[in-house]
């Protein structure tokens, strides 16, 4: 099965408006967009007002590897060769993007989860995010043996 949003032809910066409009719907109270320096948008951070204050949030947009995925896919034959280029590989990304920030909104609308339970993984720790900080020190977070609820 293809990559969801493989066809996608909504250009990303309409992908990025519109992620910027639900957050700002849904509490964002300062939205800024990271560039890589050749103009393309490489993620989002964000505000939030939560229990303790105000907190931060990156989401990332990892172009090169969903075009990866598409080559792949189009080397198993899923997707057309034109789908694989750079330009349709940010489309789909942003695409994702915007379609999981929706989702997670509905959630946060039927009040099944706060929002800092959504983007906990993102939440910014001084230069990263808590998951690349779990990346470089996953003992940190590893319960202890038999912790495991078995």
């Amino acid at each position: 099965m293809p990559l969801l949003n493989y066809t996608s032809k909504v250009p990303a910066y309409q992908s990025v408006a519109q992620i910027q409009d639900i957050l700002a719907k849904h509490g964002a109270t300062s939205i800024r967009a990271d560039y890589d320096g050749q103009g393309h948008i490489t993620g989002l951070a964000f505000q939030v007002e939560a229990k303790g204050g105000k907190v931060g949030f990156r989401l990332p947009v990892k172009v090169l590897q969903v075009q990866a995925v598409l080559v792949r896919e189009y080397e198993a034959g899923l997707v057309h060769r034109a789908q694989t280029t750079h330009e349709q590989a940010e489309r789909v990304a942003w695409r994702i993007l915007k379609d999981w920030v929706e989702a997670q909104m509905a959630l946060l609308e039927s009040e099944m989860v706060e929002v800092t339970e959504i983007f906990l993984p993102y939440l910014i720790t001084g230069d990263s995010t808590l998951y690349e900080q779990l990346q470089t020190d996953w003992d940190r977070f590893l319960l202890p043996a038999g912790g495991g609820g078995e």
